[in-house]
């Protein structure tokens, strides 16, 4: 897998408003133009992740996934091109099929015959020593491109998610839990290790859905946002920072933010070129961000209980979903 980086970090921000297809497709060609298009980042026959938010199995109109229309129109691009794509994650609770079919991805899937994998854990060696024990899917370490397709949330943990965050997913789904148990007790410490994911993952490129976000108690507690943004880099980084300018939050207040920073991944504002519009130019006053946080760290009652539900949604209720949906159509 290969990572384009440039000496000047490139945010590419432009107002997008709406998922109809139309829309999204010049909204896409625009986001991408100074990225040098979808076709600097895939080749022919590259095998291509596309890693959506897929947080949970909750309505679509929620607003709390990324959105279908978007890893369509993602997944045309990439075909396009020349890639072969395909769609992973590994949700906290339940398989990325159920999660998928309960958001409404599969007739976006079934157009393109794009398949969905879940992503399975296996040991890599990461920059950091300290994290050298985290599993990370081989799906995304051995691909030849990583597409990160992550929603503009407020989170109640982590004051925002956006695309750092949603990088781990790539950790088998029930590791997560025991990971808010090994590193949540120090913010600063989770945000580190969050940021050492993305390093390791290290995505070709992001493409931030901000059309319509999720703010308030999220990530799936809050309420839909019509932000009106879609944004693109191939510097994860870079990207995220923009984002919390946009929404005017303090980059304090996050700790991927400040992780990054901390270990010199995150440039300063004024480093990156913003070849379209900048976050002023698309920035709320009135961002919404949870009403109070809770903490990272799970205890070992939690984990447990979380691993049981994974495995109950996963195992019993999905299937249970999925053979009704089949004797229906019988």
């Amino acid at each position: 897998m290969t990572h384009s980086t440039a000496v000047q970090p490139v945010v590419s921000l432009v107002r997008a408003v709406s998922y109809e297809r139309q829309a999204l497709n010049a909204a896409l060609h625009d986001v991408l133009a100074p990225l040098g298009g979808m076709e600097a980042v895939v080749k022919p026959g590259d095998r291509v992740l596309l890693k959506p938010n897929l947080l949970t199995g909750a309505r679509p109109g929620k607003e709390c996934t990324t959105r279908p229309e978007l890893v369509y129109a993602v997944a045309q691009l990439v075909k396009a091109a020349g890639g072969q794509p395909f769609l992973g994650d590994s949700p906290a609770f339940g398989s990325a099929a159920g999660v998928a079919r309960a958001n409404g991805y599969l007739p976006f899937l079934d157009k393109l015959d794009l398949p969905i994998v879940e992503l399975q854990g296996k040991r890599y060696q990461t920059v950091n020593e300290e994290f050298n024990h985290l599993l990370l899917c081989k799906e995304a370490m051995e691909t030849d491109v990583v597409i990160n397709l992550p929603k503009v949330k407020s989170h109640v943990q982590l004051t925002l998610t956006l695309g750092v965050k949603n990088l781990f997913g790539c950790v088998p789904g029930k590791m997560k839990a025991w990971w808010h148990m090994e590193a949540g007790k120090d913010r600063d410490r989770f945000g580190a290790m969050l940021v050492e994911t993305a390093r390791a993952i290290a995505p070709n490129l992001t493409i931030i859905d901000g059309i319509m976000a999720h703010q308030g108690n999220g990530p799936s507690g809050g309420e839909p946002r019509l932000l009106e943004v879609l944004g693109a880099s191939a510097n994860v980084f870079a990207l995220d920072r923009a984002m919390v300018e946009l929404l005017r939050v303090d980059p304090a207040l996050i700790p991927t933010i400040t992780a990054a920073q901390r270990l010199g991944l995150g440039p300063d504002l004024a480093a990156i070129d913003f070849p379209h519009l900048a976050p002023d130019d698309l920035s709320v006053a009135d961002w919404k961000l949870p009403d109070k946080l809770v903490p990272i760290d799970f205890g070992m009652p939690r984990v447990i209980k979380s691993t049981f539900r994974h495995f109950y949604i996963r195992f019993i209720k999905e299937p249970l979903l999925a053979y009704g949906e089949r004797s229906i159509s019988q």
